[in-house]
This record gives structure tokens, sequence and C-alpha cells, in this order.
């Protein structure tokens, strides 16, 4: 409860900011803790000086829940066109959270997610459902909409539908994507920790670039649905691993973040058997793949990824050519992880 109600807090302070609304939270501070009061206002005012909150008007509290609304839908659907629709909205926001220090865990999920919508727009491109008209002009500064209007869904053509696929599941096409792709700068103190943490629970210690694609290794990311730390761990996903919410949130915590996502990795690779579905359960839920698999008889990624929700299907590819960017290696070709783990006395 305390935790869901930080992250209430948290939100409308963000989106209160992010409006340019000092007058907003005001009103909306009677119904939370006093004691936090002066501490958030002081927040409003030092964000809003010298920020875009002075140049334009931002969008609303309500903007920003559309948006964010509009974001889980397109990424847990299986549209292409719903991703491409969103992408302009993306790059103002990030470019909004990029600019509020204390909005940057929420910028460095989305800027992760970003590759996604990116991708969405790349395929929409190269194998269009219709002649595409001509791009919108960009809103006029002071007028921006975070969202677009509803895409309405599409009745594609099979042969469409499977070349849309073979793209954007293809580990070639991330490979030229992330290709030049620096390293966050968290990576030279942080990856050699990880890895010790990851190979003492029996993992290859590769799999620890599973946290640029999640949180671009920023250990303070958060979600807009209560994902957060360097590998996003829902709440109650953190709680079976072994990680405590309160009073301190240990998804917060690298170490102990990285030990639970080990033995994450460590349960659904003996599960599923594979890496690639051994990722598409980290993404999409080990109960919505083990369906999919047991209905289909499926031993592959590739024979269920049509019927996963199209972030999973570029989510897995994006992991693995990560790691192909990052250490030189083939992610699918790893070894799997040990099954008898040597603890420390």
């Amino acid at each position: 409860m305390v935790q869901q109600q930080w992250q209430s807090r948290a939100g409308l302070i963000l989106a209160c900011v992010l409006s340019g609304s000092v007058t907003a939270w005001a009103g909306l501070a009677a119904s939370h803790s006093g004691d936090l009061y002066e501490l958030d206002l002081d927040l409003i005012n030092r964000l809003g000086q010298g920020t875009i909150v002075d140049q334009v008007d931002l969008p609303s509290a309500a903007d920003w829940q559309e948006f964010w609304t509009f974001i889980e839908d397109a990424l847990h659907t299986e549209s292409v066109d719903d991703l491409a629709a969103v992408y302009p909205g993306v790059q103002r926001a990030l470019s909004y959270l990029q600019s509020m220090p204390d909005a940057k865990p929420y910028a460095a999920w989305l800027r992760q997610r970003q590759d996604y919508f990116d991708m969405a727009r790349q395929v929409q491109l190269l194998y269009p459902a219709k002649p595409l008209g001509p791009s919108p002009n960009a809103p006029p500064l002071g007028k921006i909409r975070l969202a677009p209007p509803r895409v309405p869904t599409l009745d594609l053509p099979a042969q469409l539908i499977q070349k849309r696929g073979v793209y954007l599941r293809s580990q070639e096409t991330w490979t030229k994507k992330l290709r030049g792709r620096l390293k966050p700068e968290e990576a030279a103190f942080l990856i050699p920790q990880l890895k010790n943490t990851f190979e003492s629970e029996g993992v290859p210690g590769e799999w620890v670039w599973l946290a640029e694609v999640e949180s671009s290794l920023n250990p303070q990311a958060r979600s807009p649905v209560g994902a957060a730390g360097l590998f996003q761990f829902m709440p109650a996903t953190a709680k079976r691993y072994g990680l405590s919410l309160t009073p301190r949130d240990e998804r917060l915590d690298p170490a102990k973040s990285a030990r639970a996502a080990a033995k994450c990795l460590r349960a659904l690779h003996g599960q599923f058997g594979s890496w690639p579905l051994t990722l598409a359960a980290y993404n999409a839920g080990d109960g919505r793949v083990a369906r999919m698999v047991g209905k289909d008889q499926a031993k592959t990624f590739d024979q269920i990824a049509d019927n996963l929700p199209v972030e999973t299907q570029m989510y897995v590819p994006k992991v693995c050519a990560t790691i192909k960017l990052r250490e030189g290696v083939e992610a699918a070709a790893l070894p799997p992880p040990k099954t008898s783990v040597a603890r420390a006395p």
C-alpha cells in the first residue's frame, strides 16, 4: 500500500510538473501526506524554472494518462500500426522526461521502448498496409499532443503480416539498428558486478545486458505501470524471487535485483528449455508463453511468435542483438544455466 501511494504521488507530481501547474499540485496535496508537501512543492518550483515548462504549454495530467494508456495498449497488442502511430508522441514525451531531473527514471524506461515504436514505423514504411499519405505537420509550439487518435484495426493480408513479422523479428535487423550505439555510462561500473552475481547463480554473465534493454542500465528506472529497477520487476514477480518492497524497495538495489533476475532466468530456462523462449516469457509472462507452447506443441520462439505481443516479438531479437554488440557472442548459443550452484560458505 505504501508503495502504491508513493507511485500515485510520484505520478501526480510528474504530471503537474510536466503541465507546468504548481496550483494543480497544491490542490491535490490535501489528499496526501502533509509531511511531504513542502518537499514536493519545492521540487515543482525548482524544476519549473529554466526548463521547457517556461517555454510551452505542456500536456495536462489527463494528456499524460491518455499517453501512458496508449503506450501500454500498443505494446501489448499485435499491431505494428498502433506502435507506428504513437512514435511521434514517444519522441516528444521522451524529450520532456529527459529535461526533468526527477523524471529521468521514467525516461530510462521509455528510451529503450522508443526502439520498438521506431522499428514499427520502419516496418510500416517498408511494408505499408495501403498507400501512405503525406506525413502530418508537426504541431505548433504550445499545442503539443502526445497520443495520436486511435488507429482503426486493419484487416491485413496474411502475406503482409508474415513479411512484417520476419523483418521485425530478425536479429540482423536489430543488429543493424543498434550498431554504433554507445554503452550506457553506468556500464563500466555496473557490468562487472552484475556478471559476478549472475555467474554465482549459474547463469552466463553475458545475460546481464538484459538490463540495458530493460532499463538503460539505470537502477532507478521505473515504468508507468509499476515495474522498477535494472531488470524491471513488477511487485509480484519481485516478491516471488526474494525481493522486498518495504521498508526499502530492493528492486532498486543493483546487486539484489541482479540476483533475482538471474534466478528468474534460470527458472524460466528450466521451464522452456531455450533462451529465446526464456526471453519471451520474461517479457510477456511465463503463463502466456506456457499456454502457447502447450497449445501448439511448440519447441521454438518462432513457432509462437506470431501470437505474441508485438513488443515481445521485437524484444527477443533486440536482447540477442544487444549481447552480440556488447559481447561478440550469439546469445541463443550461450550454455544453459547450471542446475547445481555452489554456494559460498
